[in-house]
């Protein structure tokens, strides 16, 4: 492993302008404005099929995806919370990777809701986490009331997310840095 941070951004939602994926970029961004070499999985370029589908395990996305999670050190996601879960979007990409690929890595996680914060998402997450040996880092973030956490030019409105968003980045950045092999 390299003495450099690469991280990949992983949205429980499709679209790039999803609030997951704009939480993601933010990140992302934070990351690299810290050194990190970053990347973004977008689903709509490339989608991944179902675990388990007829031909998903052959699918050039599916080895791309799991070529990119072995490459970097770092992984930030994000999730919308559904009936109290993690979307179906995230736990399928979190399906295709395992302690081959993920092993021994720091994991960053966000969950975005539309009413109060809680965190469901963010325990089953950090539950999958564990299950594929990442290690989360202890902070994350719960975006509530996420219909108006986005100003129109797709930056969080409220200065205590931005800040914990930082903390929570810069936590990322030397968690990968002390994890690396």
């Amino acid at each position: 492993m390299t003495d450099k941070v690469k991280g990949m951004g992983i949205s429980g939602s499709y679209g790039n302008e999803s609030n997951n994926s704009k939480l993601v970029k933010l990140g992302l961004e934070v990351l690299s404005n810290l050194g990190a070499e970053t990347y973004f999985w977008d689903l709509n370029e490339k989608p991944l099929p179902l675990v388990g589908e007829e031909g998903s395990w052959e699918n050039k996305n599916v080895a791309e995806f799991q070529n990119l999670a072995t490459e970097v050190n770092a992984y930030l996601l994000s999730s919308p919370e559904y009936h109290g879960c993690m979307s179906g979007v995230m736990k399928n990409q979190l399906d295709w990777i395992y302690n081959k690929h993920v092993g021994g890595k720091a994991f960053a996680l966000m969950s975005t809701l539309g009413g109060q914060s809680n965190s469901n998402t963010l325990n089953q997450m950090r539950i999958a986490v564990r299950w594929i040996h990442g290690w989360a880092i202890p902070e994350q973030i719960a975006v509530p009331n996420i219909k108006e956490a986005f100003n129109d030019d797709g930056l969080l409105n409220d200065e205590k997310l931005i800040e914990r968003l930082e903390n929570t980045m810069k936590a990322l950045f030397d968690a990968a840095l002390m994890l690396k092999k």
